[in-house]
């Protein structure tokens, strides 16, 4: 048997454009001989849909396409991810369209935790059987199905394991249907499990992701094929759409993919996820404001990369507290881009509102600080509503855990692309955006973080120095430790508890941020949820 997978980047709720997609992937499996062809969870109607599985309209678009598709198949089978409908009754669903027939595995295993809410909409598959085709008995299932494997994963969140039911049934290969978003280092997790489970039951385990940016989320793609014994056979591109095929009775080594981790997929995985917010709300072109300083200087390369230096402008809004080498490095940057770049002084802005609300007298308070950024943010909402370009914010995970950034100032925008990425990881990152030529001055990495906002400024008035706060962040935000237990790992107990606060003190801007690109294992936004007006305090 020839089966092939069908790694493509699916836009959410565009049910046509998908299955115009997966026809013409249809197509080139019959080029290619293919006997059956396996897509990624909701592969159709896109993932997350999230709230659109409300509408009855996007549900009857996502049936009447598949049925569509159902005849389209010809000679070659297809495994394909949707939504089904059952007495009222959502499920998220793996379709087998194999000769006009239609037959189906619903998921099992339902996640609610971090990003995911999938038992707001769906209900769990009450059966786990093997798909019977062509002589094969498939272990069919859907993402999480594969995450509960008691050998497997680390951590076990439900009674039931899907794997185990199919395989006491008897199959001939697992294959999982995925929509994995991507984190730092996410791609060795998901073959470290499916090669346990390859391993344990003796089969091979075929893993189908999808690829492609969705508002926050990321889909490194990486689909994947491992023998009998868990060793990878083949390996699509990480960040791009994919086709791969193979014969199941012959599983030679197909050339893996070189892969790609660390700073490399990140700058990947960020490229990718501006490109797709673009391409998927319609934009063109962007705005960026260029202080001078290393936060916006990646964003901007980045972006550059995503859109073309044709599409990306710079602009520097100087004040008196700016030096002058911020904008000559502002300058510089964009000359190293070929982007546009403009200087707005915000002075004879910035002057007559001191004038209005200070009787003309510099106080050098944070609300003249903060007034300064506000300037620069209605400078920017300007440009963008006249030239219809979005704004990318520039303000990193560091910054918007403690709320050193100013609501309506440089927290306005429409894409948050480094929110996710902490300060320190921000320097590796630009070092490796330099890998090959100097991208970003090396004034800009090597200058002392500042935000310019008064004289002789440094981040390290207001915040602990990175190297310190980095790590703590990393302990309080993503692993969910507590004061002591961060304590524990030899920081100082009030640096600490300072921090702490911070980021308590801090929920209501993170609300009103735009939104950001998930690249650890837990950002701000969705996989976040604390409330404002609350007063546990544990320290």
């Amino acid at each position: 048997m020839r089966i092939g997978l069908a790694q493509i980047n699916p836009t959410v709720g565009d049910i046509q454009g998908n299955a115009a997609k997966i026809a013409r992937c249809i197509g080139q499996a019959k080029r290619s001989k293919v006997d059956l062809l396996v897509f990624s969870e909701l592969a159709l109607i896109g993932y997350p849909p999230r709230d659109l599985l409300y509408h009855e309209s996007f549900l009857s678009e996502a049936k009447e396409a598949l049925y569509r598709l159902n005849q389209q198949c010809g000679d070659v089978a297809v495994l394909l991810g949707s939504v089904r409908v059952a007495e009222d009754r959502l499920y998220n669903t793996a379709f087998l369209l194999d000769g006009g027939e239609i037959t189906w595995q619903d998921k099992t295993l339902l996640p609610n935790y971090d990003v995911f809410d999938e038992s707001r909409y769906f209900w769990s598959s009450e059966r786990c059987g093997p798909m019977r085709f062509r002589g094969c008995n498939l272990g069919v299932h859907v993402c999480e199905d594969s995450w509960n494997d008691k050998d497997a994963s680390s951590s076990r969140r439900y009674e039931r394991d899907p794997i185990e039911e199919l395989a006491r049934q008897g199959v001939d290969i697992f294959i999982n249907l995925s929509a994995s978003p991507y984190h730092l280092e996410k791609g060795a997790q998901r073959r470290s499990i499916m090669g346990t489970i390859a391993r344990k039951y003796g089969k091979p385990f075929l893993y189908v992701n999808q690829v492609g940016g969705n508002d926050e989320l990321v889909f490194d793609g990486r689909s994947f094929l491992l023998d009998d014994e868990g060793a990878l056979v083949a390996e699509a591109k990480d960040f791009e759409e994919d086709f791969l095929a193979f014969e199941l009775e012959n599983m030679a080594v197909m050339s893996p993919q070189i892969r790609t981790e660390g700073m490399a997929a990140l700058e990947k995985a960020l490229q990718m996820s501006i490109a797709d917010y673009f391409a998927k709300t319609g934009f063109r072109q962007a705005v960026i404001g260029l202080s001078g300083g290393i936060d916006s200087a990646v964003t901007a390369a980045l972006a550059v990369q995503a859109l073309g230096s044709r599409n990306v402008l710079g602009v520097a809004m100087p004040s008196i507290y700016s030096s002058r080498e911020s904008v000559e490095d502002a300058k510089r940057l964009a000359e190293n881009l070929q982007i546009e770049f403009r200087v707005l002084p915000i002075t004879p802005i910035f002057e007559p509102f001191v004038g209005s609300l200070s009787e003309g007298k510099y106080i050098m308070d944070l609300a003249e600080e903060n007034l300064q950024a506000r300037i620069r943010g209605n400078l920017l909402m300007t440009i963008s509503n006249r030239e219809n370009r979005l704004i990318l914010t520039t303000g990193n995970k560091s910054e918007m855990a403690v709320g050193y950034c100013t609501m309506y100032g440089d927290m306005a925008g429409g894409l948050a692309v480094i929110s996710d990425v902490p300060k320190t990881m921000i320097y590796q990152l630009a070092e490796h955006l330099n890998r090959d030529r100097e991208v970003i001055p090396s004034a800009i990495i090597e200058k002392p973080p500042s935000a310019e906002l008064r004289p002789g400024q440094l981040d390290t008035d207001s915040l602990p120095p990175y190297e310190i706060l980095d790590p703590i962040l990393s302990g309080l935000v993503e692993n969910n430790r507590s004061v002591d237990e961060v304590v524990a790992e030899g920081y100082d107990r009030s640096t600490v508890e300072r921090v702490f606060r911070m980021v308590q003190r801090n929920e209501y801007k993170r609300r009103q941020a735009p939104p950001g690109i998930r690249v650890t294992t837990r950002a701000f936004g969705s996989g976040r949820r604390y409330p404002i007006a609350q007063r546990w305090n544990p320290i």
